[in-house]
């Protein structure tokens, strides 16, 4: 009971220590409680935070900002026309050539099944391979009948889609346009004295600019690339796999060994065990090595370093609470929770080292 007394007076004796803690409750309160009606506010935050980077700089080439913002807006309609019409209907029409190329692959795949227990007898079995084939057709089933359901109740989700498409343009503009007016708006119902609010923002803020803007830019570059490089080797499904891979960066150290999966699956199909198949599993392990030893370095020069453990439970946990969203913040909220760690009073004697800081890069 003393150590928690101790503690307490430790930690709450100062009001911006208090002030803080209000902060971060509120946050996540807000977040969490209403995240799921607040969505298309949410999203158009972050695009918005993304082209202030380009207003910033065109503001410093001597533009004014009403007509930086005019440019930047135009830009973003243009990447999102693009998106909506050029590539979304790619990557749809490739995905049903491969839902309905499923089936074939799904037989072939039995048919190797099958065979290993005449060239394996010793490792496998008739019994256990029939097993395997019998506990697949159950998971594909049982998958089948989610996307019927889904298909059925599809409709309220286009009509969703179709309310996001309106109101994020509308809300970005706004943002932008608006930012300043905003910004002191919200200011005028904080109290003045929060300084160590200001600290650990102004720690974090850095960070987390650099790793969003950074971790949506090698998202498209190793999108492209691939998508580039599968076109050239003629693999199947290039758009829809190569956006896969582009997205898989959000995940450190899992995305880019869970997408080699379906990219060596689809090129055995196609092309079987040839050098074709060679020359498309080469092509992305170079592409793995260049990002992560390349692209990585020069994007994320400036985030703070964090664990692969603390990377990992940061994925899951934001994750787990966010999906998309929570999996693309949590290496920024992960951060942010390690300056309020930093900024938290502690005991004069302890001078460990941050846990959450490690060698790797958090990227």
């Amino acid at each position: 009971m003393e150590l928690l007394k101790n503690w307490y007076k430790r930690s709450f004796s100062d009001p911006q220590v208090v002030i803080l803690g209000l902060f971060l409750i509120v946050g996540f309160a807000v977040i969490i409680g209403l995240g799921k009606w607040l969505a298309p506010v949410f999203a158009s935050l972050v695009i918005a935070y993304l082209l202030e980077a380009i207003v910033t700089l065109l503001q410093k080439l001597g533009m004014s900002r009403m007509f930086a913002v005019i440019i930047v807006f135009l830009l973003f309609i243009t990447v999102l026309l693009f998106i909506l019409f050029g590539l979304m209907p790619i990557i749809t029409r490739q995905l049903t050539q491969l839902v309905q190329q499923l089936p074939d692959y799904i037989a072939q795949g039995q048919t190797l099944l099958k065979q290993l227990p005449q060239h394996y007898p010793q490792l496998v079995s008739a019994a256990q391979v029939n097993g395997i084939i019998s506990q697949v057709g159950q998971e594909i089933a049982g998958v089948g009948q989610q996307a019927l359901s889904w298909s059925l109740s599809s409709l309220g989700s286009i009509v969703t889609l179709l309310v996001y498409l309106v109101l994020l343009p509308v809300l970005v503009f706004f943002f932008l346009k608006d930012k300043d007016l905003m910004l002191n708006w919200v200011g005028g119902y904080l109290p003045r004295e929060r300084s160590l609010v200001t600290k650990v923002w102004v720690e974090a803020e850095v960070q987390i600019a650099n790793y969003v803007r950074g971790k949506v830019t090698e998202i498209f570059i190793v999108g492209s690339v691939t998508y580039i490089t599968f076109i050239i080797l003629g693999l199947q499904y290039s758009a829809l796999l190569a956006t896969l891979v582009g997205f898989s960066v959000l995940i450190p150290y899992v995305g880019a060994a869970v997408v080699t999966v379906p990219i060596a699956l689809i090129a055995y199909f196609q092309f079987g065990w040839s050098w074709d198949f060679g020359h498309i599993m080469i092509a992305y392990a170079v592409i793995q090595a260049l990002d992560g030893n390349l692209l990585v370095p020069l994007l994320f020069s400036e985030v703070v370093n964090l664990h692969p453990v603390a990377i990992i439970l940061a994925i899951l946990f934001f994750g787990g609470l966010w999906g998309f969203w929570g999996i693309f913040f949590a290496i920024p909220l992960a951060t942010l929770v390690q300056a309020v760690l930093r900024s938290w009073p502690r005991r004069q004697e302890e001078g460990l080292s941050d846990p959450g800081q490690g060698e790797s890069s958090s990227a």
